[in-house]
C-alpha cells in the first residue's frame, strides 16, 4: 500500500496543530515538519510524538522534522509559514512579509521534484497560494488554498446558534477572498434540506434575523480570536485535516477552496474561494452555482481585490 506522507512547511501555531490533527485522526502514515527554525520543528515533532505513544491516540503515525528533500516522495505539501496577525491587522497586512517568505520557499522547492498536491494556508491565503502556483508552474487542481473554508466553518457555527439546529444539518458556504471582501452566499443555504430563504419567510421566530449582522459576525470572528489569544489555529487545522482526508479517501467532497479560475463565474487570472469537488486528484471540478446579482457583484469585487495584490506580488518578484 502507498505510504501517506504529508510535509508541512511552518511549525508554528497552525502548522503544529495541522500535524497534531492529522496524527490524532490517523489519516497520515508519516508527517514531516519543516521550519526555518530547525530546532523548533524538531521540538514540535517530538512533543506531538509524545502524545501519540500514550493510550489516548494509539496511532502509529511517524512524525519528525526534516528537509526539503522530503517533498520528493510526499503526497501532500501544506504551506503554513508566516507570522500571525497582530491586533488591528487584516490578512492583507501580512502581504509583504508573506511574499518575501514565499520567495525563499519557492527557491527551495525548485531544487526538488514534487508531484503531489499542495494545500496552502499562509495568509493572505488566496494571494500566497496562487503566487506560489504560478512561480512553480503547477496545475491548478493540485495547488490550491483553504480559501473561505474557515469562514464557512464560522458560518455554520453562527447559523447553528441562531437557528438552534445542528451544524451537520446546515449546508452553507462563503465565497471570494479569505478576508474582508469575502461573503456569505445566502441564496445557497439549506437547513434540514429546506432553503434558508423559505425558512425566513415562513417561520416567525426567524423573521427578525439581521443578515447583515450575521455576515459581520462571521467576518469579525477571526479578529475576535486574534484579539483574545493572538492567533487562530484549531479551526484551520481541522479544515486542512478534512481536505487531506477527502484527497486520501477520494471522497468527492463539496467544499469551498481557493483555486485559480479559468472562466468560472466569469473570472480569469485570479484565484478565489469557490465551491469545489475535492478527491484524490485534488480539485477535480469547480462547481458553478447560480448566484443572485448582488452576490455576483460581491464576487467580482472580491476577485478585483485579490487580482490587484497578485499584480503587486508579481512586480515585487521582478524587482
Amino acid at each position: 500500500m502507498e505510504r501517506r506522507k504529508v510535509v508541512i512547511i511552518g511549525a508554528g501555531h497552525v502548522g503544529s496543530h495541522v500535524a497534531l490533527s492529522l496524527t490524532q485522526s490517523g489519516i497520515a502514515d508519516e508527517i514531516v515538519l519543516l521550519d526555518i527554525e530547525k530546532e523548533k520543528a524538531a521540538a514540535q515533532a517530538m512533543d506531538i510524538d509524545d502524545s501519540l505513544r500514550g493510550s489516548i491516540c494509539g496511532h502509529s503515525t511517524v512524525i519528525r522534522s526534516g528537509t526539503y528533500t522530503d517533498v520528493e516522495d510526499a503526497q501532500i505539501l501544506v504551506t503554513a509559514f508566516g507570522r500571525s496577525r497582530r491586533p488591528g491587522e487584516n490578512r492583507l497586512d501580512l502581504f509583504d512579509d508573506s511574499i518575501r517568505m514565499a520567495n525563499e520557499i519557492i527557491g527551495r522547492l525548485k531544487q526538488h521534484s514534487f508531484q503531489g498536491i499542495m494545500i496552502s494556508v499562509s495568509n493572505p491565503a488566496d494571494i500566497v497560494c496562487e503566487y506560489i502556483r504560478r512561480a512553480m508552474g503547477w496545475e491548478r487542481q493540485r495547488c490550491f488554498g483553504t480559501g473561505t473554508s474557515l469562514e464557512t466553518y464560522r458560518l455554520l457555527r453562527v447559523l447553528s446558534r441562531h437557528l438552534s439546529v445542528s451544524r451537520t444539518s446546515i449546508q452553507a458556504f462563503c465565497m471570494g477572498e479569505h478576508g474582508n471582501s469575502g461573503f456569505i452566499v445566502w441564496s445557497h443555504i439549506f437547513v434540514n434540506g429546506k432553503a434558508f430563504a423559505h425558512i425566513l419567510q415562513e417561520d416567525k421566530k426567524y423573521k427578525e434575523l439581521d443578515l447583515a449582522a450575521l455576515q459581520e459576525e462571521v467576518k469579525m470572528a477571526g479578529d475576535v480570536e486574534i484579539d483574545g489569544k493572538g492567533c487562530t489555529e484549531f479551526g484551520i487545522a481541522n479544515v486542512v485535516n478534512m481536505i487531506i482526508t477527502a484527497v486520501f479517501h477520494d471522497q468527492k467532497l463539496l467544499w469551498p477552496c481557493s483555486v485559480a479560475l479559468n472562466g468560472e463565474y466569469g473570472e480569469k487570472d485570479v484565484a478565489a474561494g469557490v465551491p469545489c469537488i475535492i478527491g484524490r486528484r485534488g480539485i477535480e471540478r469547480v462547481v458553478e452555482m447560480t448566484l443572485h446579482e448582488e452576490e455576483k457583484d460581491k464576487f467580482k469585487h472580491s476577485c478585483e481585490v485579490i487580482r490587484g495584490f497578485l499584480v503587486r506580488a508579481r512586480s515585487l518578484r521582478k524587482s
